[in-house]
């Protein structure tokens, strides 16, 4: 029973405010799924591992997860599509989904609750594909409230792809760029164009897998203060980094003086601009300013 024929047996209608944009090509699911890990699915077998997917719309990422992950927790906040996917994905018993908004889920309790199988924790990663207008808010929030994944695989705007996984000093680099260097590093799959999709959005998307430092590179402290750092930074694009940070209002560094000597010590150019900093440099830079 095709996931197309679901939606119109059950009436479904597109809703605008979930930015819904559901894939219609079976391939493409699977070459999502095989890119979240390169377990061979041929035997039957299944990667031992949670899968959290965010926004499973009729379930066509769904099941190509659930066929190489052991458990699969969807979260999908549109009630109108749990119906639906009740019968889609009726016949898999690895897969839970919850009626919620992720935005508003506490991802720790939430996950410690599937996380348990036959006494075993089993490591716990993400797969989605994120509606456009919120892309940000989910990724960092993802990044920011659960230390434990694996990795993160969205499929977004490909424009937002190219400044996820954009080199130091390029236009596309930016403050999610460096944010998203304090928990691992970014790497584009492959693209998906708008066909692909139904109803077919204006631009195309790209599928990025971020896989999370194991161990982490940077303490929590460090990766608060240097968010506040890299935040600042970017606030005003075209500005020095000096003029950026006096927005920080540091009090042993309350001057655009004080500010310029630091920036020339550290980076050997009092003019350079937050475009130009990697990620280390701005948890070095943070640590002086804060430590």
């Amino acid at each position: 029973m095709s996931d197309n024929y679901l939606l119109e047996k059950h009436n479904f209608k597109m809703q605008k405010k979930y930015g819904q944009n559901f894939l219609t090509d079976v391939r493409i699911p699977a070459r999502i799924a095989e890119g979240c890990t390169d377990f061979d699915v041929s035997d039957g077998k299944r990667a031992e591992s949670l899968i959290l997917e965010v926004g499973p719309g009729a379930g066509i990422l769904t099941k190509e997860l659930a066929k190489r992950f052991s458990k699969v927790l969807a979260v999908e906040i549109d009630t109108e599509l749990i119906p639906i996917l009740e019968e889609s994905l009726a016949g898999y018993n690895n897969i839970t989904v919850v009626n919620r908004d992720v935005m508003q889920v506490e991802l720790a309790p939430l996950l410690a609750e599937y996380r348990q199988q036959d006494g075993k924790t089993l490591p716990v990663s993400v797969c989605a594909n994120l509606p456009y207008y919120i892309t940000t808010p989910v990724l960092m929030k993802l990044l920011e409230e659960y230390g434990e994944f694996s990795f993160i695989t969205v499929m977004v705007q490909k424009e937002v792809a190219r400044r996820l996984c954009a080199k130091q000093g390029s236009d596309d680099y930016g403050a999610i760029t460096a944010a998203i260097g304090l928990y691992g590093k970014a790497v584009k799959l492959f693209d998906v164009s708008a066909g692909n999709f139904n109803p077919k959005p204006k631009v195309d998307s790209s599928v990025v897998k971020i896989s999370i430092y194991e161990p982490a590179r940077y303490s929590k402290d460090q990766i608060e203060k240097a968010s506040k750092v890299i935040k600042a930074a970017f606030s005003m694009r075209r500005k020095t980094l000096v003029n950026t940070l006096m927005s920080l209002c540091i009090p042993s560094f309350d001057t655009k003086e004080k500010l310029g000597d630091l920036v020339e010590s550290l980076f050997g150019n009092r003019n350079v601009r937050g475009e130009e900093l990697s990620t280390d440099q701005f948890v070095v830079l943070a640590e002086k300013l804060y430590f």
